[in-house]
Formats: structure tokens, C-alpha cells, sequence
């Protein structure tokens, strides 16, 4: 078993006490986490500008992780899946969307998923296990290092792949304040969302500690019958409790909550379910995202008709809600949250490993 401290684990001050407890400076610490994420430093020995010594000293303590993509799928719209192998016998996804010059990393918080959402393929993998502050964000780094080669950067971070955000916070949180980090990623929290299926108290507490991260509500229904029967954990926070705490949530400046909805087809696609929505949403600041559910094999529902995604959007539009209507990226590759994952567990042979 590894004794060692991951440096990747430690948000700056976590990092400042952890070597003020080996008796060294402060500003070491921020040095080395420069070295960690500007740098893109995988070695004590690559930090130059500190000494031979506490470069020996640190390589007995601690450690700087790193993931490696096992298999990657890259489509013909530029989307990138990669699976990560997180070097216990699990693995995760990320997606790289290229979307009009701007890279978005979706990235995943667990390995499988608790919710157990019936039109979720990661579902089916039940939860394993939570993934650590440095998992979250050595998936980042990783498609960061990928992209860098070609001359590009990311811009946006969207923790909507695999798992709850929520049900995992106290890595999330730590992985989030690294992103934001003016000396860490040095992303702008306006370019970090965090997806909630919906747990009520989680809401609040990331509202508190990181009150200015975009928030994005996995709604998916309009009745609490139906997202009953498809989202287990509204039984535990119906959509009344779920709306208040989008209402109560620190929203800087002009900021909305997105609603995401994926479409079921003749389950919650009919413009009654719009007009539902509408009413559901219409006193809190809201963008809606339209997802055309994304057939997998093993789940009865099938995708909307082109008809009734124009229909929904347009009723919203024509009543001033901002809506987006995902395109379904990375469609000739397994762009849907677990199907990278699910193939290479069967072994099927046409992804390109890297």
C-alpha cells in the first residue's frame, strides 16, 4: 500500500499545511502546486527552481498522480472519448466537445452511479466507489496535455459524465477549487457546471462553499409521478423541495440554472410536458437544455421524433426561454455517458487504444 501523500489531492491551503507540517515555508507550497498545474510537472525532479533537497525530501512523502487514457474514440465532429484506467481495476470517461473554437471537458465524479435514473446508462453499473480530488482533476490535465499538442486549450468544464457530483462533494468541492484556482487551472467559475440530479441538502452546501459555480438541474420530468418512476431519488425530493433549492442557490449577477431535460420519446416529450415545464421554471432564473434521449442497449426507451423536439423548442422559444437543443455529439463514436466503459468490458475490438 502507497503511504505517500497525492500532491493532487491538496487544494493550495490543504497543500500549505501539509508541508508547514515538514517544517517548510509557505511559499514552497505555492511553487509546487505552479509546478503541479502550470507546469504540468509529473516529477519532483522537473521543479527546477527548488532545491535538490526538498525535492528528495518531498519524493519521500508524496507523490503526483497522473491518468492515462487507456482507449480513446475520436468522432467525426472532433468529439473525443477517453476511458481512463484509474489503475485499481475501475475506469472512468471524459468527453472532449470542441464546440465553435471552445473546448468543453465533460468529466466524470464516480465510478458508476447511486441514482439509479432509468434512462441512464451508467446506472447499470451501479455505484463503486466515489472518485478522489485528484481523479477529478487528473482528467482535466490529462485531456489538457492531449489538446495542448495541437495547439489549443480548454475552456469549459461540465462535471456531467459519470456519477453524482453531489452524493460525492467532499472530493468535488477540493477538485473544484483547484479548477478556479488563480495559481492552480485557472478557470473562470463562470466556465464550471456542476449537474445535479437533484439532492436537495448537497445543493445548498456547494451553493455555500463554491457560491459562484453554474449549477445544472437534471429535471428530465414535469410530474412527480413520472420522475418517480424515472428518477428514483425524487421519491426522497420531490420537484416542489428540488425548485425551492434552485431558488435559494447563490446565483452571481445574471447568471441562470439549467435545466436539463433529456427527451423521452411518448414519455415526456408532449408540449404538455412543455407547457408543465414552463410553468415549473418560470419564476427562476433558467436556461433549458432539450437532450434527445441516446439509445442504448438494455433500455426500453427510445429517442424523440424529430417533430416533437421541434415542437417543445419552439413552444419554449416563442415564450422567451432560452433554450439549447443538444446535438448529438459524437454519434458514430459512444458518446453517451458509459458506452466507451460498457464496450470495453465486452471486449469488443474497434476502439483505438492508446
Amino acid at each position: 500500500m502507497n503511504h505517500k501523500v497525492d500532491l493532487k489531492n491538496l487544494t493550495l491551503p490543504a497543500l500549505e499545511q501539509f508541508l508547514r507540517g515538514q517544517g517548510k515555508e509557505r511559499f514552497r507550497a505555492l511553487q509546487v502546486f505552479k509546478w503541479i498545474y502550470q507546469q504540468d510537472a509529473r516529477t519532483f525532479e522537473e521543479m527546477t527552481n527548488i532545491s535538490k533537497e526538498l525535492r528528495a525530501e518531498l519524493a519521500e512523502t508524496a507523490y503526483i498522480s497522473n491518468l492515462e487514457a487507456e482507449a480513446v474514440e475520436v468522432g467525426g465532429d472532433g468529439t473525443r472519448k477517453y476511458l481512463f484506467n484509474l489503475g485499481d481495476g475501475h475506469a472512468v470517461e471524459s468527453v472532449l466537445i470542441p464546440i465553435e473554437g471552445r473546448n468543453t471537458v465533460c468529466i466524470s465524479s464516480q465510478v458508476g452511479c447511486a441514482m439509479a435514473c432509468e434512462f441512464c446508462l451508467t446506472g447499470t453499473f451501479k455505484l463503486t466507489r466515489n472518485l478522489t480530488t485528484a481523479e477529478i482533476v487528473n482528467q482535466i490535465m490529462a485531456v489538457r496535455h492531449d489538446v495542448r499538442e495541437s495547439g489549443e486549450e480548454i475552456r469549459n468544464i461540465v462535471m456531467m459524465g459519470m456519477g453524482e457530483p453531489l452524493h460525492n462533494l467532499d472530493n468535488v468541492i477540493p477538485a473544484i477549487q483547484i479548477m478556479i484556482d488563480g495559481n492552480g487551472l485557472q478557470l473562470s467559475n463562470r466556465r464550471v457546471t456542476v449537474s445535479t440530479c437533484g439532492l436537495v441538502p448537497e445543493m445548498e452546501r456547494l451553493g455555500r462553499e463554491i457560491p459562484n459555480v453554474n449549477l445544472a438541474v437534471s429535471l428530465n420530468a414535469t410530474t412527480d409521478e413520472l420522475r418517480n418512476r424515472i428518477m428514483p431519488i425524487n421519491r426522497r425530493y420531490p420537484i416542489k423541495a428540488l425548485l425551492q433549492a434552485c431558488r435559494e442557490f447563490p446565483l452571481p449577477g445574471r447568471r441562470k440554472v439549467t435545466f436539463e431535460y433529456v427527451m423521452i420519446g411518448g414519455i415526456n416529450d408532449s408540449l404538455d410536458d412543455a407547457k408543465r415545464l414552463l410553468r415549473l421554471i418560470s419564476d427562476i432564473p433558467n436556461k433549458v437544455n432539450l437532450i434527445p434521449f441516446n439509445e442504448h442497449k438494455g433500455c426500453g426507451f427510445k429517442a424523440p421524433t424529430q417533430a416533437a423536439i421541434d415542437a417543445f423548442h419552439t413552444f419554449l422559444i416563442d415564450r422567451h426561454v432560452t433554450v439549447i437543443t443538444r446535438d448529438s455529439r459524437g454519434g458514430d463514436i459512444s458518446a453517451a455517458c458509459g458506452q466507451l466503459k460498457g464496450k470495453l468490458e465486452k471486449g469488443k475490438s474497434d476502439l483505438v487504444t492508446v
